[in-house]
């Protein structure tokens, strides 16, 4: 029944995802909760509830921070138009209206002495803290204090993004210490957590939960620039070092009664093809470097692009922009197609969709389980590869190692900052590697073998070590946007915390806006808080971005 009932929630969770951009809050209205008095409230399933909509937040911060970055396909050649109000409209709605509301919930029937809800509280005190975390990074200011006071404070005022930070942090901490002293009760005991409890992260094992508490504390430390609380987090040695220990949420393959499958899976694995677009930056900086880990992130449908040496007349009818010149300040940048058959967009490029939907290189087996790329140049097909059983990466072993290479290199270290570059490297390229065995059609004979996955590592090290400071924040940050690939709401955290890399495609349109440096506010918020106003653009900078303000031409950070 336990497991029955994960897979149900897990089926929920995926059908409520097949968009991280543009968001409504009538998703959020279904069967919520939180209209439930709590003596009414079953906390296990308040809890379920707070899972759900954490990993929800997770797609939605890891697609836009993913898209800007060009680790994902951005589709408007405006950055204003864009990022509108409705981007985060389903974040802030799932933040606020529902998880912060149910973990208020649990606190008030923990205060049940027969009960015990301190894993229900711990966990969803550390999934909101993170939540409201993702909020400020990519909001700014935003309600905390008055937000908990509802009575009061029918329609809350923002208060500054470095107060709400410090906020979340010590939510994320309370969490923890809740659920050490369960862990401690249960050890002495001898017990087990409440078998009606569904983790659908950690399956109830609660050190791993401290770990990823003590982990998203720091990527709280990292994103602010406190490498003193980061360097003193790693010295406890309690965080997510392991590959085991990932914070991740798993799909299934089931395609009806429900869908429980990867949501880029479900959209690009159908009866009419594929229906999104796949980076022309990433796939071009992978395919340059004979990165170990390209086909399992991308599936070719066609060995040739119109445009590339295979085709170089072009095709207008499925790919316009072949036919076109490049503009000019393009210059020294792939534009439009890729060689060796992979099929994508540029960054901003809102051209129409063509009849390419068997064409497109499509999502791969990681992280979304779809197809492993054999050089085959088929068509996808519903139930093709992995069936859709990949993840959300939300904070992966690798992640850290590359944080952990930014706080060497801040501090002068680069022999330290090339040691952990190699570590994230190695447990990436390992991680992905495992889902290979998802796709039943793959027979292993394309698939890197050790010396090559050795010699690419041991390559970018030696550029790595080689370069200028410059050209080591550079090779840094590529291989950690190549990384983050499906889980890269800190990409954009970095861009606008060091500026790198400097080698992003720019956008098509040679004068799209300022770089948005925060997205603005929910519209539904908006329309019914009177005291939040709309922010008049997206140059407003959140409390930790402390440099130069961007401009179309030049500015900060410099790919624009």
């Amino acid at each position: 029944m336990k497991n029955t009932f994960k897979f149900i929630m897990a089926v929920v969770i995926a059908g409520s995802s097949l968009f991280y951009s543009c968001e409504t809050t009538e998703l959020e209205l279904v069967n919520d909760p939180n209209n439930l008095t709590p003596d009414q409230a079953d906390p296990n399933f308040l809890l379920n509830s707070v899972q759900l909509n954490y990993q929800l937040n997770a797609q939605t911060f890891n697609g836009n921070g993913g898209a800007l970055t060009r680790i994902q396909y951005f589709g408007n050649r405006n950055y204003f138009a864009g990022l509108t109000g409705g981007t985060l409209n389903g974040a802030w709605t799932r933040t606020y209206a529902g998880m912060l509301v149910d973990v208020r919930t649990l606190e008030d029937l923990n205060a049940d002495p027969s009960l015990d809800l301190r894993f229900q509280v711990g966990t969803g005190k550390i999934m909101l803290g993170h939540s409201l975390l993702w909020l400020v990074d990519f909001i700014g200011d935003i309600p905390f204090d008055e937000a908990f006071n509802p009575t009061d404070f029918p329609s809350p005022n923002v208060q500054d993004g470095a107060s709400v930070y410090e906020a979340a942090k010590n939510l994320v901490s309370e969490g923890s210490a809740t659920l050490t002293a369960l862990n401690n009760d249960l050890t002495e005991s001898e017990g087990d957590v409440n078998t009606a409890v569904e983790d659908l992260f950690y399956d109830e094992d609660i050190s791993k939960w401290l770990k990823a508490a003590n982990t998203i504390l720091m990527k709280a430390a990292i994103t602010t620039g406190d490498l003193t609380t980061f360097n003193a987090i790693v010295a406890d040695d309690n965080f997510i070092s392991s590959t085991e220990d990932d914070l991740e949420f798993k799909f299934g393959s089931n395609l009806l009664n429900p869908d429980n499958r990867h949501p880029d899976y479900a959209n690009d694995y159908t009866p009419s093809g594929g229906n999104l677009y796949r980076s022309n930056w990433l796939m071009n900086y992978m395919s340059e470097t004979n990165d170990p880990r390209i086909r399992y992130y991308f599936y070719r449908q066609s060995d040739c692009t119109p445009g590339a040496g295979c085709l170089p007349e072009g095709n207008g009818e499925t790919l316009s922009c072949s036919l076109e010149t490049p503009p000019p300040h393009y210059a020294g940048f792939t534009y439009c197609f890729l060689e060796n058959g992979y099929w994508g967009r540029d960054h901003g490029d809102d051209d129409g969709t063509p009849p390419d939907n068997f064409l497109r290189t499509v999502t791969g087996v990681y992280p979304s389980g779809g197809l492993y790329d054999q050089a085959e140049f088929g068509s996808v097909s519903q139930g093709a590869g992995g069936g859709g059983a990949g993840i959300e990466p939300i904070i992966l072993a690798s992640y850290v190692d590359f944080w952990r290479a930014e706080a060497a290199l801040v501090a002068g270290d680069a022999d330290g900052a090339a040691d952990f570059i190699e570590a994230g490297l190695t447990k990436s390229i390992a991680k992905v590697q495992t889902f290979g065995a998802l796709d039943a059609t793959n027979d292993g004979s394309t698939e890197p073998s050790d010396v090559v996955v050795g010699n690419f590592i041991s390559d970018i090290v030696a550029d790595f070590d080689a370069a200028d400071m410059t050209g080591k924040w550079n090779i840094y940050a590529q291989q950690y946007w190549v990384t983050l690939y499906g889980g890269a709401a800190e990409s954009y955290n970095f861009y606008r915390r060091q500026g790198f890399p400097t080698t992003l495609q720019p956008n098509l349109e040679a004068d799209p806006g300022n770089f948005p440096r925060s997205f603005p506010y929910a519209s539904s918020e908006i329309v019914a808080n009177p005291n939040i106003n709309q922010k008049p653009d997206q140059n407003i900078q959140v409390f930790w971005d402390t440099n130069p303000p961007s401009s179309p031409n030049g500015g900060f950070p410099a790919s624009n």
